[in-house]
């Protein structure tokens, strides 16, 4: 039997960027080409497909694990932390540890249902593109059919460990992405009224920015505007031309993000304009909520309450505003999207978020991961085909 813990360590300390993942492509390929299974490979990423059939025909499921690491250095102090310069400081290295162990599990039980599990392992889910690409490439249809349903996981390094969360409806928010550009006038530090200063100017679009979410957050419905970065500027006399602010809203709905994002960017301008500046705008990517359905859900809920006990599982109240492009699969497949606790600590208050670089996870739950994808691909399979033996 695979060791589970061992393989997120080896994983862990050999973290990579965006689309192409050469070092963790082959620790995965290592664990699962023994079992003899299709897998397809892309040229254009380092994707894996894995089909585990089963002992007859029947319609596909799909079951997804991100691989991609952050440009984050390491500080957890772990044994096995990375020292390449990057970090899995958002527990990739745990999904895609869950879902090995989930094709592992799900090829030992093949005789339990009909049809198609189809593991899919993405890269760049941070921000680079990664389900669009591999849903441009149809991985997601390699069996010949559109999977009838697809699920996934996320950890969280500030929620109990063992914990398991989802709800029907959005489960994480829409994310929009913007930069917003002030133009000004260069000039000297001594003559500051011969330039139009984009650094004041910046300061008080970001201030603006953050009163405008004070005054527009609903409990019911969040808003969340982070300004991740503002550049300017190259010496302390000189008054530079321009500043950038890089920001990521956060919504509970696409159509929020705009509205809000159109807000800001009125705000943004009408500041500028009021100094003399010009502000230039510019939207990168933009990801709509990572959505259950019902069906989903309500699987996702029986199933982590029968596997684990009823203690371990919870509703989610509100969407985690956090963000996933594995919202695209589930807009083309419908399925269900679980959060699971993964806290080394018991005071979330005090512990260190996803994409801290001091950040760590209790990998304990992996097993439960691996357990939970491979009874939803099999609970779904058996309930989809149990209902047409039933209408034939």
């Amino acid at each position: 039997m695979i060791d589970l813990i061992d393989l997120r360590r080896r994983l862990h300390q050999t973290p990579e960027l965006a689309l192409h993942l050469p070092k963790t492509r082959q620790l995965l390929l290592d664990t699962l080409e023994p079992l003899g299974l299709q897998i397809h490979t892309s040229e254009r990423c380092s994707s894996l497909a894995v089909v585990i059939p089963g002992a007859g025909p029947g319609p596909t499921v799909l079951l997804r694990a991100d691989m991609d690491g952050l440009p984050v250095a390491e500080e957890s102090g772990e044994e096995f932390a990375s020292t390449n310069g990057n970090m899995h400081a958002c527990g990739h290295d745990l999904h895609m540890a869950g879902l090995v162990g989930a094709v592992h599990e799900l090829h030992r039980r093949r005789d339990e249902f009909r049809g198609n599990v189809l593991a899919l392992f993405q890269p760049g889910e941070e921000g680079a593109g990664g389900a669009e690409l591999v849903i441009s490439e149809k991985a997601h249809l390699v069996t010949g059919q559109t999977p009838i349903a697809s699920y996934g996981v996320h950890v969280l390094s500030y929620v109990e460990a063992g914990m398991f969360y989802c709800r029907e409806g959005a489960v994480m928010g829409a994310a929009l992405v913007f930069d917003l550009e002030l133009l000004g006038r260069g000039g000297h530090a001594a003559r500051p009224h011969m330039a139009l200063d984009p650094v004041s100017t910046a300061a008080l679009v970001v201030q603006a920015i953050q009163t405008f979410v004070a005054q527009n957050n609903s409990p019911a419905d969040p808003l969340v505007v982070t300004v991740g970065s503002l550049t300017t500027g190259t010496a302390a006399n000189v008054i530079p031309s321009r500043a950038l602010l890089k920001i990521c809203l956060r919504a509970t709905s696409r159509a929020q993000a705009h509205r809000f994002y159109a807000k800001i960017r009125g705000i943004a301008a009408a500041i500028a304009e009021s100094y003399g500046l010009r502000l230039r705008a510019k939207v990168g990517p933009d990801l709509g909520p990572t959505v259950s359905d019902a069906n989903g859900a309500a699987l996702a809920r029986s199933t982590a309450r029968e596997l684990f006990s009823v203690e371990r599982y919870r509703d989610l109240v509100v969407p985690e505003m956090l963000s996933e492009d594995f919202s695209l699969l589930l807009e083309e497949t419908g399925g269900a999207f679980v959060l699971v606790g993964a806290a080394m600590g018991s005071d979330p208050d005090t512990l260190p978020t996803n994409h801290s670089p001091d950040v760590r996870f209790d990998d304990s739950v992996v097993p439960d991961v691996a357990s939970l994808l491979t009874e939803l691909a099999i609970r779904q399979l058996n309930t989809t085909t149990n209902a047409g033996d039933e209408r034939i």
